[in-house]
């Protein structure tokens, strides 16, 4: 029988790169190995801020990315702070402010890895004041007296010409905590609320007297943080979990979501529907796009702190002191 030419020394070099070709293409197509399964602890503050963490539990966001999320409410900003410092839980959701703190003057080793929102806080004030100048004298409920919203109220005081010493400084809670307070003694002139607490407090004929972003202009407010060791330790972990954050946050803020959304937000927040309504429609401006870090807003957090508490010799220090977005833009990357 007549034997085949072997194929010439060229043609068999094709044919071996074919065959190595076609083995390298069925690596290719091989899954990936699923990555660990991790549990993380995360502390926030109640509040419709916390739609996309809500959505990504609910729509199985988290789950697919491997991550068993335990997400509890903290009580004020103390409780948070000692508690992430102690390693009680490992995310923080809150104004980031408060971890400017722990940074300085605290001398915690935390980082800032996302934004989240713009505070969406309206000042508040008993139904018979309507001015800010009416507030000489009288009492300034808070969280902690040296971050956050309490520096964006005496911001706002100071720019209107109150001083410390005009106005007493009380120290509350959170801020579902604060409209309790307000509703029950009025002595407790003012604060700092967001939704869905500032609609409540509408509704209760508590009086705004205008929005943080007019009266102060852009903030970054809410986002995650954590002690930056842990961050360098479990970088899949963050990765992971704040691309289960961006993908809740696009779900809820989806116009076609809308009615799931709102109920979501009954539910979790024990809100009558009504004001589950009202509570969404705030936060197609309060929430940023893919919780996104707002960088002229944090350096207007940076001035603000400067200014009212004089540290850093009153000059703001650069912001990547406290700021670390690498795992940021690798959870960006993969949700795309």
């Amino acid at each position: 029988m007549h034997q085949p030419d072997p194929p010439s020394r060229p043609r068999r070099r094709l044919l071996l790169g074919l065959g190595g070709a076609a083995a390298l293409a069925g690596c290719a197509q091989q899954p990936a190995a699923p990555e660990p399964q991790a549990r993380v602890r995360v502390k926030v503050f109640p509040g419709a801020q916390n739609l996309g963490l809500f959505a990504a539990a609910q729509q199985g966001f988290f789950t697919r990315r491997h991550l068993d999320v335990d997400l509890q409410f903290t009580q004020n900003s103390v409780e948070l702070r000692t508690g992430l410092a102690t390693g009680a839980f490992d995310i923080a959701h809150a104004a980031v402010d408060n971890a400017v703190a722990m940074r300085d003057p605290g001398g915690q080793d935390v980082v800032i890895v996302s934004g989240g929102d713009n505070s969406m806080n309206e000042l508040f004030v008993q139904p018979e004041i309507t001015s800010i100048a009416q507030l000489r004298g009288r009492t300034l409920i808070v969280d902690a007296p040296n971050t956050a919203y309490a520096l964006q109220a005496r911001k706002i005081l100071k720019d209107r010409g109150l001083l410390p010493g005009d106005y007493v400084v009380k120290e509350v809670g959170g801020t579902f905590q604060r409209i309790r307070a307000m509703q029950q003694d009025k002595s407790n002139a003012a604060s700092m609320l967001n939704p869905p607490f500032s609609l409540q407090a509408l509704a209760s004929g508590l009086r705004s007297l205008g929005k943080v972003s007019d009266l102060l202009g852009p903030y970054q407010a809410s986002g995650a943080f954590a002690m930056r060791p842990w961050a360098q330790a479990n970088g899949s972990v963050v990765e992971r979990y704040l691309a289960a954050w961006i993908e809740g946050t696009r779900w809820g803020l989806a116009p076609a979501n809308r009615e799931p959304a709102i109920a979501l937000l009954a539910q979790r927040l024990q809100l009558e529907r009504p004001l589950a309504e009202a509570t969404y429609a705030v936060l197609g401006t309060g929430l940023a796009r893919d919780v996104a870090f707002d960088a002229p807003g944090f350096a207007r957090l940076l001035a603000i702190r400067a200014e009212m508490e004089g540290q850093w010799g009153g000059q703001p220090p650069p912001p990547e002191r406290f700021v670390d977005l690498q795992w940021y833009r690798r959870a960006l990357r993969r949700v795309a």
